[in-house]
């Protein structure tokens, strides 16, 4: 009997898989799964066998993220990061102490702003003057939505009372017509496109910046959500073959690569050359991101009705739809029969609808492809639609972290829905007793890449250390093992990679091993878990 390289003992291990989802031990050779079971698979130990002894603590398949931005996080990792406060006084201090401290930087770029940090969600180009007068200043916020720019940076631009809205965007203005310095959606454009550009070398050094920090939380794979020229900001693509190619990249990455959306169908022949291009290694770029509308916050996300006003009246406002729905049933059907899947931003219940529909149309034409369609965010979802995603085989991809009472939800989301809709809003527990298939991501640097974290908010539908003991939507919570599936075995599968996911013989070792089992444990304590080593083919990528 041949002996294996690594063992893992002293459970307990979650399988993942619904034959056996608990075990004691499991064994490894090479890069896969060679046993999985009891006490039976200590047989497998020789002289030669590393053996990790778990003392109780919880060995499970590795975490994916459906939904991310690793290159653009890294890289923002190194900039001014306002992420972490909430505070506009801190937002000052923060931006001053970069600014004294990088003087040869010719632009501050950065962000991490909080919407509800400032009246409205908008703050103003005065108080970034009063900062930094000298040079332009351009700060995306925490969902890269909109951009908070200074006056040097508007001056630069040229963006004036006289300048028009692009058609995918908005320019805040005041009373007059004046541009305040918040720039929403495809208008951010004006400016970052005149910020100087990233190099291949900045973007791989934030790529295994990201990698990193990933690793330290359990994560061993992803997919990158927006792969090309984007907001002024310059394509990813680069980094991810360099690292494939020099081999440290050790994650397993899906590149979805951006439609752009002012475009139609003549950049088709593009992206089939861009995905045989780019594909090597642990990275292969098979899927392309439709950006159908924005975000609710920014009145952006397209619904199907009109949002409120401060009084609670209906505006005339719906959002938008950033790809119009007809030519979407063709591109997407014409991407479906390229074997190309197709990964939605999808966040308002028009734009849900609008996806849906173009799946239809897609199957409709092609049959069903074994494509993996998924739909990212699904922050409104009407109910006319849940039973959908699995009528057509849609993948439901959540990031639960934004699925529970803070100021931003609180403030600046529900009292411009309306009750009917706001109970609408990230509609888990009902998406999977329709039969959905639920795959999770971060939309990091949205929000925090912690899966740990997410899970918790999946499962208490609160936010970790919450203690106004208000539940968001109680009965759209997920029970643990159902949002563990969703972050291993449904990203895994969203991710094309069926042999990772859960643990059983002859599956990939990608592997995390927790400091405690989530899975006994009172649900309020799943964030207070932590990951103390993480295994990608069976080689170890981190260790606390």
């Amino acid at each position: 009997m041949s002996t294996a390289d690594l063992v893992f003992t002293g459970g307990p291990v979650f399988t993942g898989d619904p034959a056996r989802t608990r075990a004691g031990s499991l064994a490894v050779v090479g890069e896969r799964i060679t046993a999985v079971g009891h006490d039976e698979v200590r047989d497998l130990i020789g002289p030669r066998t590393e053996v990790v002894d778990l003392k109780g603590k919880l060995l499970i398949p590795g975490f994916q993220d459906a939904h991310i931005h690793a290159v653009y996080g890294g890289v923002e990792l190194a900039e001014c990061d306002l992420s972490g406060t909430t505070g506009v006084d801190e937002y000052r201090t923060i931006i001053a102490e970069f600014a004294a401290a990088h003087p040869d930087h010719e632009w501050i770029t950065g962000g991490g702003w909080s919407l509800e940090s400032f009246e409205g969600g908008l703050p103003t180009r005065q108080l970034l003057d009063s900062v930094v007068a000298d040079r332009p200043v351009c700060l995306v916020n925490r969902d890269h939505h909109g951009s908070w720019v200074n006056s040097r940076a508007l001056e630069l631009a040229g963006i004036t009372a006289d300048t028009a809205d692009p058609v995918d965007g908005r320019i805040e203005r005041d009373a007059d017509g004046v541009p305040t310095g918040v720039l929403q959606e495809g208008a951010s454009a004006l400016v970052s496109r005149l910020v100087p550009p990233s190099t291949t070398a900045d973007r791989v050094a934030g790529l295994l910046r990201a990698q990193a920090l990933l690793h330290s939380l359990g994560i061993t794979g992803w997919q990158d959500a927006l792969l090309g020229e984007f907001s002024g900001k310059p394509d990813p693509s680069d980094a991810y073959v360099a690292a494939a190619l020099d081999g440290t990249l050790t994650a397993r990455v899906t590149g979805a690569l951006w439609w752009e959306r002012l475009r139609g169908a003549e950049q088709l022949p593009e992206l089939v050359a861009r995905r045989e291009k780019l594909s090597h290694g642990r990275f292969r770029a098979g899927s392309v991101k439709i950006m159908q509308d924005g975000i609710a916050e920014n009145f952006t996300a397209a619904m199907t009705s009109p949002y409120l006003d401060g009084c609670g009246c209906a505006t005339t406002n719906t959002g938008m739809s950033f790809v119009d729905p007809e030519a979407l049933r063709g591109y997407v059907t014409e991407l479906d029969a390229l074997d190309f899947q197709v990964h939605f931003h999808a966040l308002g219940d028009r734009a849900v609808r609008e996806a849906l529909d173009a799946i239809e149309a897609a199957v409709a034409a092609n049959g069903r492809r074994g494509n993996r369609h998924h739909l990212a965010h699904l922050q409104v979802v009407h109910p006319d639609d849940i039973p959908r995603f699995a009528r057509l085989g849609a993948l439901a991809n959540i990031q639960p972290l934004w699925a529970a009472h803070e100021p931003q939800m609180d403030e600046l989301t529900i009292p411009f829905l309306g009750p009917e809709r706001a109970a609408w809003q990230y509609p888990f527990g009902d998406l999977v007793r329709a039969g959905a298939t639920l795959v999770a991501g971060s939309d990091w640097p949205v929000s925090s890449p912690d899966p740990l974290a997410g899970l918790h908010v999946a499962v208490n539908r609160a936010e970790p250390g919450a203690t106004d003991g208000r539940v968001f939507l109680p009965e759209q919570r997920l029970d643990l093992t159902t949002a563990l599936a969703a972050y291993t075995a449904g990203s895994a599968h969203v991710n094309g990679h069926d042999d990772a996911g859960s643990l059983r013989a002859g599956h990939l070792a990608d592997l995390v091993v927790l400091d405690r089992d989530i899975l006994s444990g009172p649900p309020e304590e799943i964030a207070s878990a932590t990951v103390e080593q993480t295994f990608v083919g069976g080689e170890r990528v981190y260790a606390s």
